[in-house]
């Protein structure tokens, strides 16, 4: 799932780095799910998952295209893409909690991109409170009346019940609500110095909580671009899309208990993304 569709100053052609912001120990816990041996329970973390999807892309409809670029004229990843570039992470976070102050270069629009796909794709974006302040920081001035009102519409009392969610956002007693976002690597497909298109490879958690959870916490990949603009001495988005994969084999790790992702959620914070 993407929020979109619901679902220093640093980085070249690859994939991103994390280091921990400040000196806060606050790292996102990444558990991962083997195979389900429920149909029925896998047909509905689908059908959650294309809800949000179609959701981001009403939401983020008359944006202009954020349709990613895929002419392949962009470099390839050299044997050093995913060193150290040397540049620290930054520093400074909005009032909203989410990542600012990026460097106008390459560099600096990856690690805008990559922070910004977490907080689109979080279950903070579901809560009408905490909306209005991540739409504010992430988004280009001229774009946030209208992606306002139409989230507000897409993410109605009708949307969060589907997902489990009461009007505010908020998981049942006993349960809790996850959707973490973890970008893998990242790529520049274009590049103007005030302007920057990103796509951000990423995989996911998603679901809910819960013995009788009908939504269990399931795993997730794909590829979010960002048409990036500068704007106020930062990044900010301008659109953005989503699209499937790439997604590697699942793998045979045990599914851990209910419980166990719920106390992973609580304990783990998240990283700061930087090249």
């Amino acid at each position: 799932m993407s929020l979109g569709d619901e679902r220093e100053p640093y980085g070249g052609t690859g994939q991103t780095r994390t280091r921990l912001p400040g000196t806060d120990t606050d790292p996102y816990g990444t558990p991962r799910r083997g195979p389900r041996s429920s149909s029925r329970s896998l047909v509905t973390v689908v059908g959650v998952v294309v809800l949000l999807i179609a959701a981001i892309a009403f939401a983020n409809r008359g944006g202009g295209d954020a349709s990613s670029s895929t002419d392949g004229s962009g470099s390839k990843p050299g044997a050093t893409a995913t060193a150290a570039s040397g540049q620290r992470p930054v520093q400074s976070k909005s009032a909203a909690g989410i990542p600012s102050g990026f460097a106008q270069d390459q560099q600096g629009a990856e690690s805008a991109a990559a922070n910004y796909a977490v907080v689109l794709v979080s279950a903070d974006i579901l809560k009408p409170a905490r909306r209005p302040e991540i739409v504010r920081q992430v988004f280009d001035a001229e774009r946030v009346a209208a992606l306002e009102s139409n989230l507000d519409r897409v993410y109605d009392k009708a949307f969060l019940d589907k997902v489990g969610l009461d009007e505010n956002g908020d998981a049942p007693k006993g349960s809790t609500y996850v959707s973490r976002t973890m970008p893998v690597g990242t790529k520049v497909t274009d590049f103007s110095g005030s302007t920057a298109t990103v796509e951000v490879w990423c995989t996911g958690v998603y679901g809910m909580t819960g013995e009788t959870s009908q939504n269990p916490v399931t795993s997730d990949w794909f590829t979010m671009t960002l048409q990036l603009r500068w704007t106020d001495g930062d990044w900010k988005v301008d659109s953005f899309s989503q699209k499937e994969g790439p997604a590697p084999v699942n793998g045979d790790n045990k599914v851990s208990t209910s419980d166990a992702i719920s106390k992973a959620v609580e304990e783990f914070g998240g990283f700061t993304y930087a090249r």
